[in-house]
């Protein structure tokens, strides 16, 4: 979906999907739910890769697995997302923001041992901020279709966290 350019000339996609919405739904009830939209739409493509980076840079077997089912997981989420989204005119990023621009930049300077415990952590961080997003979503969103993808994917989420709690502790 293109994002055309924004009222504050940010080359930064998420606020640039962020001032359409704005300016689309800015006195509608579905306003939060475009918000998380955009944050989740955000969250998807730099889980989707990390998982990259993580099949090539990652030494850990549990780690390589980890990022396939976050890139295969995480890549079907989006494309749900995407469609939801194209239906309902909400606006979401194409490419990263600039904040999770940063975390892939970060990580890609580690290899090996290093990755893989930076990597564990990050995703353990991750998933706890998407399950309590995706739970408020799913519990208090106004919008009925995006309540219901956020209740349709939090299980998954939830299953991601106990993965990367795993992961994390195993690399200790």
């Amino acid at each position: 979906m293109a994002v055309a350019c924004s009222k504050n000339n940010s080359s930064d996609s998420k606020e640039m999907a962020e001032d359409e919405n704005k300016d689309k739904f800015e006195n509608n009830d579905i306003k939060k739910d475009t918000e998380f939209a955009v944050e989740a739409a955000d969250g998807g493509m730099l889980e989707v890769q990390l998982g990259e980076l993580a099949l090539k840079n990652a030494k850990s077997a549990p780690v390589r697995e980890f990022a396939q089912k976050m890139v295969d997981d995480h890549g079907k989420a989006n494309a749900q997302l995407k469609a939801l989204a194209e239906k309902k005119g909400i606006s979401i990023p194409t490419v990263l923001s600039d904040k999770c621009q940063k975390k892939m930049d970060e990580l890609s300077l580690k290899s090996g041992a290093e990755f893989d415990k930076a990597y564990a952590d990050l995703m353990v961080k991750d998933h706890k901020e998407d399950v309590d997003e995706f739970k408020k979503e799913s519990e208090k969103g106004n919008d009925p279709e995006l309540r219901a993808w956020a209740g349709e994917t939090l299980p998954t989420l939830e299953h991601h966290l106990k993965m990367a709690e795993s992961n994390a502790d195993a690399l200790k």
